[in-house]
């Protein structure tokens, strides 16, 4: 337990009983040994405390242990989250006092807090003069500050943390050892006499700016610069996102194209000068987890466009570390900067509306996390680097979260799971196997099972080079020593060009091919403790399906033994593959040909495609249609969304995955229930043919209709159809159980309406609210699949 002794308070000798507890949970880390202290003392209790391997051991002899426990659990710090508390009886061992005793390593496992936004105590000291931790950048507390990115191992404990090379001077373990005092056993405790520091580089890595390095940061923001700023968890790059030219150099140089990016604003005020904030939404902006937040950009919007461009949302955070308060801070900063003869370029104390915060990496790359990696790295995008010396173990990314309705209330719903919830565990139903799901390749996560829980990693990103995998494999480690978890079955996704699949088919552990959207209907199974029989309707891009074709449509019979595949939409082809996906508008040029036949070319010329994109392209792109070598078939949803995008021009081109449907998506407007024709048949099973669909928008198209009714019908379209599968599949199984899941629900607007829908017909929904609906929430589902088969002694 680092530099603490053993802490002592002698209680009265009336002991009447005596109890062993074991609590599990996240109850390291989160001031939860020196709240049992407290209230032991308090109620003139003896025993002892201590973080063991699997989370916190308590020994305590008195007259009121009833009392006790119930505190204990009522009680306990807001950080704390108590999974299991066991409690056994024992002999009186005649404690004379009750102590915090030094931590044990032996035991299974415990879990692990996530980091922590400062809180608002560390706030106000941060920036009282009179406090001796004043504008430190470092400055943390029992309750809040970095937890899972410093830890290296159990016990949470100063030396199993990258806080161990900072040794407290005598001011910190005094606070550290005072029973009274809000850092007692805060394990990252800190002050500017001992603790970690910044400084400021140039692209060469010289020190640029030794005394004041927040301040010059500040001024070289102001001036349009970009910088890269080592946080919590990782660089970000960062620029006045009001500085139109900074923002488009900043996308130049990160090669971003299309893609929104992060904001963080001061606080809750300046966020509404650009969008709505709900009370729900202002809350999670708030919490200690300091999510990136989807938020509705205001009609007068003032941000520059190339920040979120054609999105109808922007992600804003607040700042979560001290370090980010002191840029945007207007005074004190500002003062001590003049105190120590420092003079801005001409600016008075006014900072930012807001700042772009994006990860800093290079694009397809994990997020860097050391110095020298970051000069290295970042040396081409950023023109200075605010660096510090505490060291990051564990990289972790923002979360990303929007508000979302599930059974008629608020709820959260994730994009990215990481900073802030990660590791947070998923609680499971019972004990089973340890297993492990891979994940996919898109947005990978993987996913341990330990016990009765489910421990999901932070985003690991799209799997597609080397670097990637490195950290794929360095968090996989990293986690299985922290949970001493040793998988004997590894769940894969079954399509073979994955990367997550070849790593899969190398591991020595029993293996499972697990189908991409049985796994999506799965991450919704172990997040409700689901096994028997549900109606699963998986909507996505794509992913590999067990006659070889590419699906994203699909309905399935699931249950934890396996799926049926009860219907999906029509397969359409994707000239050229994967470029398909890129350029969309390729994918309209077949489905106009399916709708129309040999009238092709009337309609390619009637909806300007003749004119944007060539008679020789066009020509290109018909012969290779019918060629399945050059053209897939898929049955993938938010491919429908492309093609609709590109043939109504919104957007022709995702330079990166949804753009398309994103675009669609911000036109549609409420209070509109019309719809198009769409064919629902049953074939070898139910398929939805969007062939009358098309028809009709190009109809509309020839009208000059409102861009934003055609695509409110075409969302309401998709919405009925799915809502007329589901009924007609749940009157012929019997089954009232409806799963969705799958990137393309992120869409809010139809999910509100399938769920709307399905809710009318007394079909109970159930979704994603723990992972996200996307590809990062695959390897929950796998890892369950595989864990309750082996339960029930089923074999692949």
């Amino acid at each position: 337990m680092g530099h603490c002794g053993i802490i002592k308070h002698h209680a009265r000798r009336a002991i009447v009983e005596s109890l062993r507890i074991s609590v599990k949970g996240i109850v390291q880390g989160v001031g939860f040994r020196p709240f049992v202290y407290n209230l032991a003392t308090g109620m003139g209790l003896s025993g002892y405390v201590t973080n063991t391997a699997e989370g916190v051991e308590i020994a305590v002899e008195g007259p009121v242990l009833g009392a006790f426990v119930d505190r204990l659990r009522s009680e306990a710090p807001p950080l704390a989250r108590i999974l299991a508390v066991d409690i056994s009886f024992a002999e009186p061992a005649g404690f004379s006092n009750f102590e915090i005793r030094e931590s044990t390593g032996v035991g299974q496992f415990t879990l692990v807090s996530p980091d922590v936004a400062v809180c608002d105590d560390c706030r106000k000291e941060l920036f009282d003069p009179a406090d001796r931790r004043y504008l430190y950048p470092f400055i943390n507390c029992t309750n809040c500050g970095p937890r899972y990115s410093i830890t290296r191992s159990v016990p949470y404990d100063r030396p199993n943390t990258t806080m161990a090379v900072f040794s407290m001077c005598g001011r910190c373990l005094d606070e550290y050892h005072d029973t009274g005092d809000r850092r007692f056993h805060a394990q990252p405790n800190a002050c500017p006499d001992c603790g970690p520091r910044v400084s400021l580089a140039n692209s060469e890595g010289v020190v640029i700016d030794a005394d004041v390095p927040l301040l010059r940061t500040v001024d070289l923001l102001k001036q349009g610069k970009i910088l890269a700023i080592r946080g919590l968890g990782g660089f970000h790059l960062a620029c006045d996102a009001g500085n139109r030219d900074a923002v488009e150099t900043l996308r130049l140089r990160k090669r971003r194209n299309n893609k929104p990016f992060a904001l963080m604003a001061a606080d809750i005020a300046a966020i509404r000068k650009f969008c709505e904030v709900s009370d729900e939404e202002e809350a999670l902006l708030s919490s200690s987890s300091r999510p990136i937040v989807l938020l509705r950009k205001k009609g007068d919007c003032r941000l520059p466009e190339p920040v979120s461009p054609n999105n109808a949302y922007v992600g804003f955070m607040l700042p979560y570390t001290p370090l980010h308060y002191l840029l945007f801070n207007r005074t004190d900063c500002w003062q001590a900067g003049r105190l120590a003869g420092w003079r801005a370029s001409g600016m008075d104390s006014a900072s930012f509306d807001a700042l772009v915060m994006t990860s800093g990496n290079i694009a397809e790359e994990p997020l860097v996390t050391d110095n020298q990696e970051a000069l290295e790295k970042l040396a081409g995008l950023a023109d200075a680097f605010l660096l510090h010396d505490r060291d990051i173990f564990m990289r972790v990314d923002d979360s990303v979260v929007r508000v979302g309705r599930q059974q008629g209330s608020a709820a959260t719903v994730f994009i990215r799971r990481s900073r802030g919830y990660v590791p947070d565990p998923i609680v499971l139903k019972d004990e089973g196997p340890e297993v492990m799901g891979c994940g996919a390749d898109l947005k990978n996560t993987f996913a341990l099972t330990k016990g009765s829980y489910a421990v999901v990693s932070q985003h690991i990103g799209d799997m597609e080079n080397y670097e990637t995998l490195k950290f794929y494999e360095e968090t996989l480690r990293n986690l299985k020593a922290v949970y001493r978890a040793e998988p004997v079955a590894l769940a894969h996704d079954l399509h073979p060009g994955y990367l997550s699949t070849r790593w899969a088919l190398q591991q020595p552990q029993k293996l499972y091919g697990i189908q991409h959207h049985y796994a999506h209907i799965g991450s919704v199974m172990a997040e409700r403790g689901i096994t028997e029989k549900v109606l699963g309707i998986a909507f996505d891009g794509n992913g590999y399906g067990t006659d070889g074709n590419l699906w994203g449509g699909e309905f399935l019979i699931a249950d934890v033994a396996g799926f049926k595949r009860a219907g999906h939409l029509s397969y359409l082809p994707l000239p050229g593959g994967e470029r398909a996906i890129a350029e969309p508008w390729r994918i309209a040029v077949g489905q106009i040909s399916k709708a129309v036949g040999n009238e092709v070319w009337d309609y390619l010329a009637k909806t300007g495609f003749v004119g944007r994109y060539g008679e020789e392209q066009l020509s290109a792109i018909l012969k290779i249609s019918d060629n399945r070598a050059f053209s897939p078939l898929s049955s993938g949803a938010g491919r429908i969304f492309d093609a609709v995008a590109a043939l109504m021009g919104v957007c022709d081109r995702n330079t990166f995955e949804g753009e398309t449907a994103i675009s669609l998506e911000a036109l549609v407007l409420g209070g509109n229930d019309d719809t198009y024709p769409v064919d629902i048949g049953l074939r070898e099973m139910l398929e939805i043919d969007f062939c009358m669909t098309f028809l009709a928008i190009m109809d509309d198209l020839e009208r000059k209709t409102d861009l934003r009714l055609i695509a409110t019908k075409f969302h309401n379209t998709v919405a009925a159809a799915i809502l007329n599968v589901a009924v007609k599949l749940s009157s012929i199984t019997n089954i009232n159980k409806a799963v969705l899941s799958g990137g393309v629900f992120q869409n809010s607007y139809l999910l509100g309406r399938v769920l709307e829908g399905l809710a009318a017909e007394k079909i109970v929904a159930y979704t994603n609210e723990l992972v996200p609906c996307n590809d990062a929430g695959i390897s929950l589902g796998q890892a369950y699949i595989i864990r309750e088969r082996m339960k029930a002694g089923i074999e692949q």
